[in-house]
């Protein structure tokens, strides 16, 4: 950025104060220290401010860091400019709600609170509508790309007031990812809670594309006898070009797989051969059940509040459930006898299948974000957000997990028509792709349930396209019993009015066995 930028952008803003010191807050008071502004940290653990500054002191930064253990000389620190500006990186609900409460009668008319945690938009607005009673404008923000983006530049969607997020803009394009074209990855959502919204529905996609790459690995390994490094090759190589080219998660999954330690591992032993990390990692996602991650099962609740079908977001989702609590699975494991998944026979030409595996996993990924993005679209007109769905797309062009330069070539030209989407399942580009590549999803469906391989978001997606898509569904029996049980009553097929006709109850009701007297 240049010289007049960064000027431009420390022009109102020249120090900002975290609230929460952890790996995430650690890191963005070390990126805008470098980026020139004063940063005051404070956090409940004195351990982590410790340790911040410790690097404070070993590390020559343009702004420099200073560490409060008081909450209150923590805010006095941020009085020498005409607004106060707080970023807060802490979990969300209570914790957050109580550093409100501590530093609510220190703030003034014009003071902006920045909540980069991830947070249920109700609870963001319910904030925002306690703090603009006393002129402070709390902005929901959601920040995406980890620890690591969070020191180089996440990508961040800011919703709420737009005048103070315009306030505060040239600071946050300053921090922000930047694009392969150099636009920083940051824009006004919408209004309200939106800007959660948006990261809640980007971590609901996140969720679907890492398990639909698990289960790709997997498949490669338990199903193809195929080593790391040759998984390594083949992931990188579906990350240089075609439809998954630009893909993140393809890109780390690279470096994961090649990695090795001579360590002994992790249980201390002596043992310095050079062996793979990821070896010493447990089958087992924790974060869902101790609840340090909650936007997994908002999503499954938002989009089944919605009506919005999202099968390869929420089966993520139940896959990471299951494996968090090992010692129940390993009992269920002994009781059950199910078989584990065993190398595929009668393969002979395993690049034929590595391509249907490939095509499979984009469709997935593909899938993932039209469910996703529908469930955006329908909560801004419920809402009534305006969110630009081409802007999410711009946002997540860089720094985020999902950031996936294929499926966004596509989609953008999509979002840019002249045409509000609601499902884009309704556009031709869209829609061919998914069919074009429906037959090599079926083709890794049928040939991992043979060899009993690990396939939930696989085999959700697949069901997805065929449910979402069928004219002849089985809920026609389904409707029928519910009439039969519960006189609910059904549409009929062929009437006008009726068939599609809008969605609520129909007319008709039949008595399939009467009622006994």
């Amino acid at each position: 950025m240049a010289t007049s930028d960064r000027d431009n952008a420390l022009k109102h803003f020249h120090c900002i104060g975290i609230v929460g010191a952890g790996n995430m807050g650690t890191q963005m008071a070390i990126a805008f220290s470098e980026l020139g502004l004063k940063v005051s940290a404070w956090d409940v653990n004195q351990q982590n401010i410790d340790e911040l500054q410790d690097w404070s002191r070993n590390n020559q930064s343009k702004g420099g860091i200073t560490g409060f253990y008081d909450i209150n000389q923590f805010v006095r620190s941020l009085e020498k400019q005409k607004r106060k500006l707080f970023l807060f990186s802490i979990s969300h609900g209570n914790p957050a709600e109580s550093v409100l409460g501590m530093i609510k009668s220190t703030l003034k008319d014009g003071d902006i609170v920045l909540d980069g945690g991830n947070e249920d938009y109700r609870r963001t607005q319910k904030r925002q509508e306690e703090c603009e009673k006393i002129g402070v404008h709390w902005i929901g923000m959601g920040v995406s790309g980890g620890y690591q983006a969070a020191r180089r530049g996440p990508s961040l969607s800011p919703g709420g007031d737009a005048q103070a997020i315009e306030s505060v803009m040239p600071l946050l394009e300053l921090y922000a990812a930047k694009d392969h074209q150099g636009n920083p990855c940051v824009a006004r959502i919408g209004p309200g809670g939106s800007g959660h919204y948006v990261k809640m529905v980007h971590n609901g996609i996140e969720g679907g594309m890492l398990s639909a790459l698990a289960e790709a690995w997997s498949f490669l390994h338990y199903g193809l006898e195929l080593d790391y490094d040759t998984i390594a090759n083949i992931f990188s190589q579906w990350n240089a070009d075609g439809e998954l080219r630009g893909t993140y998660l393809l890109d780390i999954a690279v470096d994961m797989l090649r990695a090795k330690t001579a360590s002994g591992g992790s249980n201390g032993g002596n043992d310095r051969k050079q062996h793979y990390v990821l070896d010493e990692v447990l089958d087992k996602v924790v974060q869902d059940d101790d609840d340090t991650e909650g936007t997994p099962y908002w999503n499954i609740m938002e989009s089944a509040s919605r009506h919005i079908s999202t099968p390869t977001l929420a089966t993520a989702h139940y896959l990471r459930i299951a494996s968090g609590n090992r010692e129940e699975r390993l009992l269920a494991a002994k009781k059950l006898q199910i078989p584990g998944p065993k190398p595929i026979q009668g393969i002979v030409d395993k690049g034929t299948i590595i391509e249907h595996l490939r095509c499979a996993i984009y469709c997935c990924f593909l899938a993932s974000f039209c469910q996703g993005l529908e469930m955006i679209a329908r909560a801004s007109d419920d809402e009534d957000w305006g969110i630009n769905l081409r802007q999410c797309l711009r946002v997540w062009r860089g720094g985020c997990i999902i950031q996936a330069d294929g499926i966004a070539d596509l989609l953008e030209p999509v979002l840019s028509a002249d045409h509000h989407w609601t499902n884009l399942k309704h556009a031709d580009e869209v829609a061919g792709e998914l069919q074009r590549t429906f037959r090599s999803l079926k083709e890794i469906v049928v040939q991992g349930t043979l060899s009993d391989q690990y396939l939930p978001a696989i085999s959700a997606s697949l069901e997805y396209l065929k449910y979402a898509g069928g004219t002849v569904l089985p809920t026609k029996f389904m409707e029928g019993q519910m009439d039969f049980f519960g006189a609910h009553g059904y549409n009929k097929p062929g009437v006008p009015g009726e068939d599609p006709g809008p969605v609520g109850k129909g007319p008709h009701h039949y008595e399939w066995r009467p009622a006994k007297e």
